[in-house]
């Protein structure tokens, strides 16, 4: 949340919503501020995993399921929102269509995810570093899982193509490490670093023995080499999120919210 200031959401969904959907709601943390921010709501967090935590606000549900399967909530939803689901998501345009058909007339859709790129504005990081290497073999190896790794520079196409009108796109690229001089950004930078840094291993065991049948050593001597990467202060990288808001409205937003990031928001025909 340090990217949107602190905020839970960007979506203008007024002081009272009644029916909110968290989708890949981890372990529930946004569900609970959110549940705590507004008590009018019923607040329904979804996950393929169990990560429930022991006690909950009386106004907020986490169920485990599979939001790619077909929905069978009763009531739909004033806002539905969505954060870093790269990588977990096979058919985005379905999952969009099923949040147009969930969500009532006047209420608001908001994805943010990113764009696993990582890149410099300065030339610091190069195809040769194992930091690129790293990630453009795995993408070789999403290829065999079915889902992307890069899903943000998509979600606008997908988001017109469900149906929402009035589309509008902020884009804003996100450090990997602490070497920007903006103390906000350095910040950000520092959490980003400490994700990949921790995740590193996890992340690659999977990609690389299961779907490239690398061998484990193998990929220790090469993972060894990306943290030394991860080390190196001259490296300047960075990656892209996006954020999108799509309305269902019966009258025009015709502004932008000033974030920096993709912003991306649209009207629902009435």
């Amino acid at each position: 949340m340090t990217v949107n200031d602190d905020k839970l959401h960007l979506a203008p969904i007024g002081p009272a919503p009644h029916h909110i959907l968290d989708i890949g709601a981890g372990t529930g943390i946004w569900c609970i501020e959110m549940g705590d921010q507004y008590p009018s709501a019923e607040i329904i967090g979804v996950d393929i995993s169990d990560s429930v935590p022991p006690l909950l606000p009386p106004n907020v549900r986490l169920e485990i399921d599979d939001v790619e399967d077909p929905w069978t909530y009763s009531n739909p939803f004033d806002y539905i929102h969505s954060r870093y689901m790269a990588g977990s998501i096979k058919d985005w345009p379905k999952l969009m269509g099923q949040c147009y058909r969930r969500l009532k007339p006047g209420g608001w859709v908001e994805f943010q995810d990113f764009d696993i790129d990582y890149y410099s504005q300065d030339g610091s990081l190069t195809p040769d570093h194992a930091l690129r290497r790293w990630l453009t073999t795995a993408y070789d190896a999403e290829s065999h899982t079915g889902r992307s790794l890069r899903p943000g520079k998509h979600l606008e196409q997908w988001v017109r193509e469900a149906g929402f009108a009035n589309v509008h796109v902020v884009k804003s690229p996100l450090p990997l490490g602490m070497w920007p001089k903006d103390p906000k950004l350095k910040k950000i930078g520092a959490l980003n670093w400490s994700q990949l840094w921790e995740g590193l291993q996890g992340m690659s065991l999977r990609l690389y023995i299961d779907f490239l049948e690398w061998h484990r050593d193998e990929l220790e001597v090469f993972l060894a080499e990306v943290r030394k990467d991860l080390k190196n202060p001259s490296i300047h990288a960075l990656f892209d999120l996006s954020v999108l808001l799509y309305l269902r409205w019966l009258n025009l937003f015709n502004r932008m919210l000033t974030a920096r990031r993709y912003t991306v928001w649209g009207q629902r025909p009435p």
